[in-house]
């Protein structure tokens, strides 16, 4: 008897979890006017739930429509169709659309900085939704099916991604679809507080749960959507959507109800924690004590943390290799600057230290870049342990070690020389395959930007404010000049110990001093045999700038004192008339190069009987302020200089003394009997003969007389 009575009590009991059990998790009974209202307080144990792709219940009862991967769609319906037409009104063909109405919770979990792309309510003829995509279309609709009317498919989408061919209204909103992911009406996410005066925002992917309600009056065809966070414990009186919307065309007689979710390229995980459902009446009260827990990014296994410590230990291990490489950085360019000499470097004097002039330059840095040219880069220094003194410091690159010991001995002994019109080598320094040359620094630039202002063109190319154009040279300044850079070129050619052959004697190398009275001096002296050492004696490679090259070169490839003359020549007819020696043509002359020699001879002899005026050619821009018998004899001598023939050129001691004024021009020639019985080929093919007096002397010299110096 009392073990009846026990297998009784066990049976009363187990039906009455049975009950509850059915009833909290999925009860799906015809409401009191014959319409379906069930509840799912969590889908534990959902019997009635049909599911497919990445839909899933979690062991919790979350129902998860996707997870956080990409590209996934998932669906969730209510296995039973709901009938929404009275008889005989299905596919549109009359009657009334029963009201329903339905509550849900839903919690939308981001990973990393946003994710995608929604889910949405669906009303549907079918629990597959076929053709169906994921992404914008949230696994509802798909490209071939958006926008058909004969889709049926109603739904209350909530999206995430802002996409412009669904024109949605922002990453963020609740939209009502009929037949199309394109809504008719749609609203940024949020709920109306209090007596519905004031909109407070609601962002769905804020890993919080919100409840949404969706009513539909089948009377009135009164749509509204409303939603709130689950911690607002009232429903809102204000629904966040109100629209006249007619679902008898859309509305079959039997359908599906449940939900559809989709990812992308952005992905999210989706999840339903609970779902009632009414027609012809209100949705059950959800019980938001009971909702069931979401996977959240919580604190981190035991597996993160032993990550942590690695990491930790690696990050440790990454600082002692960087400060090894440091250390290892520091020993190579303490090396790197380290001087290794060689046994015959000690012979010769003026030798700085290779670290000095790296200091000096601030390790070669483009800011103190002065210039470059065909022989290296000069860079502006200053060495701080010789008193503060400003250089300028020539780096070559000879690339080979031939001829590299005789160079040195050669640039030593050029340290030797002293003129005050040649700029000073200070000193040298070899470095690996790098030769550098110290010479003193002149602050007033080259004679080439102070006629051509090339500084303020440079600036400009660069995109820099130029600086204020210098003042132009006078003429006194510029014979002074050009008498300076005479007796340097003298002083290599004749007057020390060796002969020296500049090889590249031009405006840009012809460097001034400070102020209007600095000296002129003649740069770069010598430093064309750097690049001879490597080759035989009897070969010579062509150096020099195009302009002041004599013709010769090109086909003896031999520099002598004579070449040097005709570039002086050159010199002389740029200074004077301010102009360079190969320029385009200006406004109103032949198409093509002006040549400058030519140039000038034209002017002298352009009139009556070959009776020109070879001061038409002096700078315009010194508005006949100039000494005209100076001009003239400039113009005169760099004629001679510029002679094709080298041995009809003077020398630099003969171009020294007329400049001098120790011998003058013959005062009654005149340009027709200067260059009578000469062509125009004499300045290049031949020589045209220059009658001069010498007062030393008391008679007349030719140019064929002129036979270069040394």
């Amino acid at each position: 008897m009392i073990a009846r009575d026990t297998v009784l009590r066990f049976a009363v009991r187990l039906f009455v979890v049975i009950v509850v059990s059915s009833r909290s998790s999925s009860a799906d009974d015809g409401g009191g006017d014959g319409g379906v209202d069930f509840i799912y307080q969590g889908f534990q144990h959902a019997a009635n739930l049909t599911m497919d792709g990445s839909a899933k219940v979690l062991h919790g009862g979350a129902l998860q429509l996707t997870n956080d991967s990409n590209r996934l769609v998932g669906h969730a319906f209510h296995a039973a169709q709901v009938r929404f037409l009275d008889d005989g009104a299905g596919g549109g063909g009359g009657g009334v659309v029963s009201s329903f109405s339905t509550a849900f919770v839903l919690d939308i979990v981001t990973v990393g900085s946003g994710g995608g792309h929604g889910l949405a309510f669906v009303v549907a003829p079918s629990a597959t939704l076929p053709g169906a995509s994921p992404e914008i279309y949230l696994g509802v609709l798909g490209p071939r099916t958006n926008g058909n009317a004969s889709d049926h498919v109603f739904a209350v989408e909530f999206d995430t991604v802002m996409d412009l061919e669904m024109n949605d209204t922002n990453g963020n909103h609740v939209g009502v679809d009929v037949n199309s992911l394109v809504s008719v009406v749609s609203e940024p996410v949020a709920y109306y507080a209090g007596d519905g005066s004031t909109k407070v925002p609601v962002q769905l992917e804020s890993a919080q749960q919100i409840q949404a309600w969706i009513d539909y009056d089948g009377g009135s065809s009164i749509l509204n959507v409303t939603v709130a966070p689950a911690t607002v414990t009232e429903r809102p009186r204000r629904p966040l959507i109100s629209t006249k919307l007619d679902l008898l065309p859309i509305f079959k007689e039997n359908m599906y109800v449940g939900f559809s979710s989709a990812t992308g390229k952005l992905a999210s995980s989706h999840y339903i924690l609970a779902w009632s459902f009414r027609t012809n009446g209100v949705a059950q009260s959800i019980d938001l004590r009971r909702l069931p827990k979401v996977p959240r990014q919580s604190s981190p296994p035991p597996k993160l943390l032993i990550i942590k410590f690695a990491a930790v230990a690696c990050a440790g291990t990454l600082t002692l290799i960087a400060a090894a490489m440091v250390a290892v950085l520091w020993l190579r360019r303490r090396a790197a600057l380290a001087d290794t000499l060689e046994e015959w470097e000690l012979e010769h004097p003026q030798r700085i230290p290779y670290k000095e002039l790296y200091k000096a330059t601030k390790g070669f840095k483009e800011s103190e870049l002065l210039g470059a040219g065909g022989f290296g880069q000069v860079y502006r220094g200053v060495l701080r342990r010789r008193s503060g003194e400003a250089v300028a410091i020539k780096r070559i690159s000879n690339g080979t070690r031939q001829g590299m010991r005789e160079f040195v001995a050669e640039v030593a002994s050029l340290g030797r020389m002293r003129h005050r019109n040649l700029v000073e080598l200070r000193g040298w320094c070899k470095h690996d395959q790098d030769l550098l040359l110290v010479y003193e620094f002149m602050p007033g630039g080259s004679l080439d930007a102070r006629l051509f202002g090339t500084a303020a063109s440079a600036a400009a190319a660069e995109g820099v404010k130029a600086p204020p154009p210098p003042p132009l040279l006078t003429w006194a300044q510029r014979f002074a000049i050009l008498k300076g850079v005479a007796h340097g070129l003298l002083y290599l050619h004749e007057e020390w110990e060796h002969v020296v052959v500049h090889r590249d004697v031009k405006a840009n190398n012809v460097l001034l001093g400070a102020g209007d009275t600095g000296a002129a001096r003649l740069g770069d002296f010598g430093l064309a045999r750097l690049y001879e050492h490597g080759a035989t004696p009897a070969t010579t490679r062509v150096a020099g700038t195009l302009g002041y090259m004599a013709p010769e070169l090109t086909f003896t490839s031999r520099a002598t004192t004579a070449t040097d003359v005709f570039s002086f020549g050159a010199l002389l007819l740029e200074v004077a008339c301010g102009r360079r020696p190969i320029e385009p043509a200006a406004a109103g002359e032949a198409d093509g190069d002006v040549l400058l020699v030519r140039w000038v001879r034209d002017r002298a002899l352009d009139g009556d009987g070959g009776g020109g005026d070879v001061l038409r050619a002096v700078d315009p821009r010194l508005e006949g302020c100039y000494d005209e018998e100076e001009a003239r004899l400039v113009l005169w001598l760099g004629l001679m200089c510029s002679q094709a023939r080298p041995e009809a050129r003077p020398s630099m001691r003969q171009v020294c003394r007329y400049l001098d004024g120790e011998e003058m021009l013959q005062e009654d020639a005149t340009p027709a009997a200067i260059f009578s019985g000469a062509d125009s080929s004499d300045l290049f093919g031949g020589s045209f003969v220059v009658s001069m007096t010498s007062s030393s002397a008391g008679g007349t010299m030719s140019a064929s007389s002129l036979q270069g110096g040394r």
